[in-house]
């Protein structure tokens, strides 16, 4: 009886012992602690996790364990996760490859989509990526999305087909033959939009696209290793459009994630509980790209920012390698502490740094002393003349590098030497102007570089141009530009001053321009914006400068990207043609050149975009888009009324039929009179669908500079199409008018096709 009872007292105080243990198991643990933390050899940190309870709304990661290793997959997207860093907020992620069927014949088009089925409040595409394809014979088209709704930012990427050699690259690196690379991303976001064109009759069938991080892109054992595989597999790549894996390859895409969406000041002043940066030591960073943020671990500690008690202080004694102490090394919250051991001295963080401090036999000490006070003037005097022969060898040797490398030798014969020498300016004098590129200096940037203002020593006030430099094309256009613009000499064309080559990123210095863009001065709040004289003088301005471009230049010059944009305004309205960066010379011999398309979509020649032929006519084209802007006050990218119409394609409509008051500015309607109708005609004839229907620039010019010394010439005699019929310009007889409006008429559904080009 005895024992039962001392059996039953010890199974009561096992009990009453787990009793603790149990009624902590039942209360609720906040989702860190639930969330599995592994997924075969990936961490997953919170805000992830997986699981009901394990992670933040958005966050949701899947673990598929019949792979070996097991494979981790974002939430049911089918999107497998590589690895998840919480410190930078990025994600690699398994891209594939989207395979492309070329089309059948030279030169036509196919349009796809590269997408990732990710949430876009959480997840975008980084720019850290860059973009590849695989394959020959084709050019390619690929447009970013404009967070802000514009025009977006279009990059393009040819590849050719080489006798001999196969269809795919597969030695490791992609020089466009079997493999192509574009600049970059240019935007953060998840679908892009791609135009596949043919251009050889040998093209491969197929091609593959990738989207990749450029650090992991930049090893060439990573590029070979998917070109070989993607080239064994070239013949069952799948459908045209399809994204899929590669197997045996992950093809690392770099996805950048936010925390919230809302910024770091509205979550903290709001007190909210979603605030998420939860542990001390931490801090919030709004993101710069996209609306949201994310926290960090503070300098000196290491963690997970969002969990209590994540961030944990780095315990630097322990690594000596990244944190150099060859003394006593003593750890603090947040840093460390080095110094030299008792009995010694010097610089603890250099090997054999800390001498020791003990005396020495005093005739040694003399002995030292006298020969010190010879060795040590000789020493500093040597020291000084060496460093004085290796900082002059240093800079001869980086100014030779940096100029060959921005293409100065190509400068020099592009432009008489002379002339190049007087052009070069030091590095130092543009610091001095600008204050070191202070970013109150910023004027703004374009399509080819970042602009600043600046004073010179001669008290010149200057617009100094940073190029942006990522690939030896952007410098061979920054050399372009260069070259194109010493030899222009016009009221109307933007002074060129000269150029610094002495940096990594070259720099060129024009004239300031005090008073914007003609886009700034047009396209404003107010119900009125430049008075219609001014307008009809700033497109006279500009056709003189473009009819200087073309015809009495030194060699015939297109500028290739004529826009509002570019059109700068002095402070007394005087039109300033700006941006040469992507200009082309055509040979006195030549009508045009074959060339990759460049420009700006919706002041793009459509015929250049369909047959990559450009000739002068395509600024003539441009041209015709800015005055029908000066016209209606609208950008050419607007929605119009017709589902699908852009507003050239509107434009022609409403003046063939006689609505042309329809589409006008008011104030134009108001103030132009039977000048604006003119105006419309003549940029009606500008935007003829085919070059050789449309004037040259230099009858635009003189017709304009007509139109305002008319104030008491004979009347036009205007039909009910807005065509000036006894207008010897336009043309020379009331035939040839109805006939040239006839076929235009007849070309209406073509040219409306044409016109709504991707923006």
């Amino acid at each position: 009886m005895a024992a039962v009872f001392a059996i039953a007292t010890l199974q009561l105080l096992q009990f009453l012992a787990a009793t603790p243990v149990l009624l902590s198991g039942t209360s609720s643990s906040s989702p860190q602690s639930t969330a599995t933390s592994r997924c075969g050899n990936i961490t997953i940190p919170y805000p992830f996790g997986i699981g009901t309870g394990s992670h933040r709304d958005g966050f949701e990661v899947a673990c598929n364990e019949s792979y070996d290793p097991p494979k981790l997959f974002l939430g049911n997207t089918g999107v497998q996760v590589l690895d998840i860093t919480v410190q930078d907020g990025t994600m690699h992620i398994d891209g594939g490859i989207l395979s492309m069927v070329a089309p059948n014949q030279t030169n036509d088009a196919t349009k796809l989509e590269w997408t990732l089925p990710l949430n876009g409040t959480h997840y975008t595409v980084s720019d850290n990526n860059t973009y590849a394809v695989l394959g020959c014979g084709f050019n390619l088209v690929w447009t970013a999305p404009d967070p802000k709704g514009g025009e977006g930012s279009a990059t393009t990427c040819s590849s050719s087909c080489a006798t001999g050699r196969p269809a795919i690259a597969t030695e490791g690196v992609c020089s466009g033959v079997g493999c192509c690379t574009g600049v970059g991303l240019l935007a953060d976001a998840n679908t892009f939009s791609i135009e596949f064109i043919t251009d050889e009759v040998s093209h491969t069938n197929s091609s593959s696209l990738v989207v990749v991080d450029r650090e992991w892109w930049s090893e060439k054992d990573n590029v070979m290793a998917l070109q070989k595989a993607i080239s064994s597999r070239s013949s069952s790549l799948g459908a045209s459009g399809v994204r899929h894996a590669v197997p045996g390859i992950e093809v690392r895409t770099v996805v950048s994630w936010v925390f919230s969406n809302s910024s770091c000041t509205q979550d903290q002043n709001n007190n909210t509980s979603d605030y998420g940066c939860l542990s001390g030591n931490s801090e919030c960073r709004d993101s710069n790209d996209t609306s949201g943020y994310n926290c960090i671990c503070q300098h000196g500690y290491q963690g997970n920012p969002y969990i209590q008690h994540g961030c944990q202080d780095i315990d630097e004694c322990t690594s000596p390698a990244e944190y150099s102490c060859f003394g006593q090394c003593i750890n603090l919250a947040g840093s460390y502490n080095c110094t030299c051991p008792r009995g010694t001295s010097g610089d603890p963080r250099k090997q054999n740094g800390c001498a020791s401090t003990k005396k020495k036999f005093p005739g040694l000490i003399v002995v030292i002393a006298i020969c010190s006070g010879i060795a040590v003037p000789l020493i500093i005097f040597s020291a000084l003349f060496i460093r004085r022969k290796v900082s002059v060898w240093k800079a001869r040797k980086s100014r030779e590098f940096f100029f060959k490398q921005n293409r100065g030798l190509l400068l020099q014969r592009l432009v008489d030497k002379d002339i190049a020498e007087r052009m070069i300016f030091t590095l130092e004098e543009l610091e001095i102007a600008t204050n070191k590129f202070d970013e109150a200096r910023k004027l703004g940037g374009g399509g080819h570089g970042t602009v600043y203002k600046g004073i010179l020593s001669d008290q010149r006030v200057v617009a100094i141009k940073k190029s942006k430099i990522v690939v030896q094309r952007e410098i061979d256009d920054f050399i372009n530009e260069v070259a194109i613009l010493s030899q222009l000499n016009h009221r109307n064309v933007v002074k060129l001053f000269g150029c610094c080559l002495e940096t990594e990123v070259p720099l060129l210095v024009y004239e300031f321009i005090s008073n914007g863009t003609l886009s700034d001065h047009l396209h404003v709040a107010t119900p009125l914006s430049l008075p219609w004289k001014e307008r009809v003088r700033i497109a006279f301005e500009t056709a003189r400068s473009l009819a200087y471009l073309h015809s009495a230049a030194t060699t015939s010059i297109v500028h290739r990207d004529i826009k509002s944009t570019n059109i700068l305004l002095d402070e007394r309205l005087i039109a300033k043609v700006s941006d040469f960066g992507a200009s082309r010379d055509i040979p006195v011999d030549q009508t045009g050149v074959n060339t990759a398309v460049q420009g700006t979509f919706g002041y793009l020649d459509p015929e250049y975009y369909h047959t990559w032929r450009l000739t002068e006519k395509s600024d003539v084209y441009s041209f015709g888009v800015i005055l029908v802007e000066l016209l209606t006050r609208k950008k050419p990218f607007d929605r119009m009324s017709s589902p699908g119409a852009s507003l050239i394609a509107e434009f022609i409509l409403l003046v063939n039929q006689d609505k042309l008051s329809e589409i006008l500015d008011p104030q134009v309607i108001e103030e132009g009179g039977q000048e604006a109708k003119e105006v419309a005609a003549i940029a009606v004839m500008c935007l003829s669908l085919h070059g050789e229907d449309r004037p040259m620039m230099r009858q635009v010019e003189t017709r304009l500079e007509a139109l305002q010394t008319e104030a008491h010439g004979p009347e036009n005699i205007v039909g009910t199409d807005g065509l000036i019929l006894n207008d010897p310009w336009l043309d020379k007889n009331n035939a040839n008018a109805r006939e040239n409006l006839s076929r235009r008429r007849s070309m209406e559904e073509e040219f409306l096709c044409s016109m709504s080009l991707p923006r």
